[in-house]
């Protein structure tokens, strides 16, 4: 398992793990198990659900920890495959079939990586026009999946306060209605000290979620 996938995991599982007052360790373990294993791709993905299938209290990381298990594929197990098996009709079988699986946490990460492999700060300006393309014609789908964050770019200038606020005000149907505290979170402060992160967790409505989520982005990071 990837090291940097792991601590972002188990940072993940210990933030969600402390507000609620729950033992994270042995889920955790379980997990590492699944990603450590010499299985085909699939085949972790069954092991991974099996694991959540039994531990209903961490159900809403699901597909949050897909993320994290295909980005652990690309940076780990894709080493000991062929060389262009990305490319190869099996991947593809593969992506049509976990197709809906997942959230948009992955481009998150996947930002993040290539902001490590170029050695350049991470931005949100730099996320959305040079990574996602959202201002290209072609890639409209992803304007339309960002446009809250496109909308309120201005917040990561803001208090977490008005961050909080506005957050409310995003519609159900957003794709990103979930994810948009912590995302904006992430990219206004990325090395929250103790009191930066208590704060916020303050002022988030769903606290244990997004505490766990901005954890998994700043360890990765």
């Amino acid at each position: 398992m990837n090291v940097r996938i792991k601590e972002a995991m188990e940072a993940a599982l210990s933030a969600f793990g402390k507000i609620n007052n729950y033992l994270t360790s042995d889920f955790a373990e379980k997990l590492t198990g699944v990603f450590d294993a010499e299985k085909p791709y699939l085949d972790k993905v069954a092991s991974m659900d099996e694991v959540f299938d039994d531990e209903p209290t961490f159900e809403a990381f699901r597909e949050v920890f897909f993320d994290l298990l295909l980005i652990n594929f690309f940076t780990e197990d894709v080493q000991k495959l062929e060389e262009d098996y990305l490319e190869s009709t099996e991947w593809e079988a593969i992506e049509e079939e976990t197709i809906e699986r997942g959230t948009e946490l992955l481009n998150v990460l996947l930002y993040l990586k290539e902001c490590d492999d170029e050695d350049i700060e991470p931005e949100l300006e730099d996320f959305l026009k040079e990574f996602l393309l959202v201002d290209e014609d072609e890639f409209q789908d992803e304007h339309r999946i960002y446009e809250e964050v496109i909308a309120n770019q201005t917040l990561i200038d803001s208090s977490l306060e008005e961050l909080a606020k506005i957050t409310q005000k995003i519609p159900e149907t957003s794709e990103l209605k979930e994810l948009f505290y912590s995302i904006l979170g992430f990219f206004r402060e990325q090395h929250p000290d103790k009191q930066e992160f208590e704060d916020y967790i303050k002022y988030s409505s769903n606290a244990d979620f997004d505490a766990a989520v901005y954890a998994l982005l700043v360890a990765y990071k």
